[in-house]
Formats: C-alpha cells, structure tokens, sequence
C-alpha cells in the first residue's frame, strides 16, 4: 500500500469464526478497520451467560470500537455508523444490509461469499456446494446491492474440494484464500483499479437456510449421494434421523439393502442400510450422548442392528 492509501478507512461487519481471519489480515496489512459491527450479545448455556461474537472478540483483542445494533435502521445507530466518515465497509458472514447501511460510504460496501457467483446464492454455500457433490469452489468478493448476493462481482478465487472433505473442512481451507481476497479487494477499491463483472443471473444456483427438513437424511438419495449429504451438514447442524446425528460417513462395498432404514454393526464398524444400498457411518452422535466413532458405537451395542424410526 502507498501512503495514500493508509488514511482511507474501513468499517468490518462479522459475526461468526468465518468472519474473523479476514479482519486480522485488513489488520495486518495496516488498513485502517476504525469501527466493527456485529450481532448483540445473546445468552448462551445453563448460567445464560451472555456470549459474544467470535468478530467482537477479535475487534476487542484489537483495541476496535464495536457496534453492536439491535436494529439496523435505528437512526442513533445510522448516525454514529456516518460519523466515523469511513470510505468502505467490508462484510463477511453478516446479516443483510439495508440500503440506507450499504450505501453510506464513499467507496460502497463489498461482502466476501462462500462461492464462485452467481453459483450458490444464499445463505449455506459451503455445505450445499458439499451436499451436491461439487469438485470446485471458491470465494468471491461483490458490491452489496438491494438483492440478496447479486451485486457486481469484483474479484474471486477457486479452491478445488476433496472428496473426503466434510463442510467443516471446506470452511477451514476457505478461510484464508477468503481472507486474503479481501485485502486484495480493499486494495483494488483504493487505488481505483478493480473491474466490476455483472453476475449471469440465467447461471444462478441457490444455496438456501439449512432446516428441520433439508437436514433430515433422505432415502431417496443414492449411496454417494447420502454420504455428501452427511459431509455437507458435517459438524453442524449436522444430518439426523431419529435420535441420531450422523457427523461423517463413507461409501462402502457392502451392497445389502433393507426396505426400512437399519443400522447395523458389521466386522467391527457401523453401516446404515436402507431401500438404495448400504452406506458407513463414521461418525455418530445419539441423542443425549457426546459423539463417537461409528466403531466405538457399533462395540457398544447390545444388538446387532437397529431400526431407525
């Protein structure tokens, strides 16, 4: 960065861990963050002990002031975000911005998204992008405008998805190549020399809020296909049926099938037979229970199979 540069100034928008390694590098890069915003402070646990964000933690370890709206069009909150007169705002893992946030600064407001756009609009694009057995990701930085995800593209990055990745682990090598991408960002938005792609949206896939029913194991997937939806809702919310929460599973040789879905222990593992073929379970987590291989839970049963009801 040029000296010029260094007295542009930045407000950071952020919740959750996602959010956090790209704020330590606007840091590092000595850009100027004079302000974060994130969710309020919610009670968590038996004490209800007030639990903050993973973003204010980190403003916090960082001497950065942090708003914390419980409205964001409050006009007190509106007024205060103004008078820091920043140039950009940089989102990530936030919430949706209304116009009268986005359009404050000089520069605008860019959000960095779980995907290549227009692909995987919404709210879970890493876990859809694994549910759907995708080869190939990335990261994309865009201007906010008044639709959800469909602003101008300004710069991306692609990252290649192992087959035996889970969602976590999707998030986990995201986290840098999205961290880096948005100082680049910040970057090219300073020195005026960054390019603004409109989004195809003939080419838009939807990446919706993970639910009750989505996350609900469904029978009529293929083996492979049960498997991804297992990875892609790996560790949370995680894939459930009954009183399980299946955290990672594997394709199998075995080929039985059975017309009602069966756990069944097999040569010391775990597998789920039903109507398609049979599937291993690696991981699993009864209800009321703390998680465990499928092995070990396989050893303790007193049963050789159950029936998942």
């Amino acid at each position: 960065m040029n000296s010029e540069d260094l007295f542009k100034k930045v407000i950071y928008m952020g919740t959750p861990e996602f959010a956090v390694a790209p704020l330590d590098a606007l840091i590092e890069a000595k850009i100027s963050v004079v302000a974060v915003v994130t969710v309020a402070d919610k009670p968590a646990g038996r004490g209800r002990k007030l639990n903050e964000s993973a973003v204010k933690q980190a403003a916090l370890h960082h001497g950065i002031p942090v708003l914390q709206p419980e409205s964001l069009k409050d006009p007190s909150f509106l007024a205060e975000l103004a008078s820091f007169n920043a140039d950009l705002f940089v989102v990530v893992a936030f919430r949706m911005l209304p116009e009268a946030v986005w359009s404050i600064p000089s520069l605008g407001t860019f959000n960095l998204h779980g995907s290549l756009l227009p692909a995987y609009r919404g709210a879970a694009p890493i876990n859809w992008a694994i549910i759907n057995g995708e080869s190939l990701t990335g990261v994309t930085t865009f201007f906010l405008d008044k639709n959800i995800d469909t602003g101008s593209i300004i710069q991306q990055s692609q990252l290649d998805i192992r087959s035996e990745w889970t969602a976590g682990d999707l998030h986990d090598a995201m986290m840098p190549i999205g961290a880096q991408l948005v100082v680049e960002t910040a970057q090219a938005i300073f020195k005026d020399n960054h390019t603004m792609q409109v989004q195809q949206s003939d080419l838009a896939t939807h990446a919706p809020k993970l639910n009750k029913d989505n996350c609900r194991l469904d029978f009529n997937k293929s083996p492979s296909q049960l498997v991804q939806q297992i990875k892609g809702l790996s560790p949370y919310p995680g894939a459930y049926y009954g009183e399980f929460k299946f955290i990672n599973a594997a394709l199998t040789e075995q080929r039985e099938t059975s017309t009602i879905a069966t756990l069944v222990r097999l040569k010391g593992g775990l597998f789920l037979k039903y109507s398609k073929g049979t599937i291993e379970i690696t991981m699993i987590k009864p209800y009321g229970k703390r998680q465990m291989s499928g092995r070990d839970f396989a050893n303790g049963l007193q049963t050789d199979e159950i029936t998942l009801i």
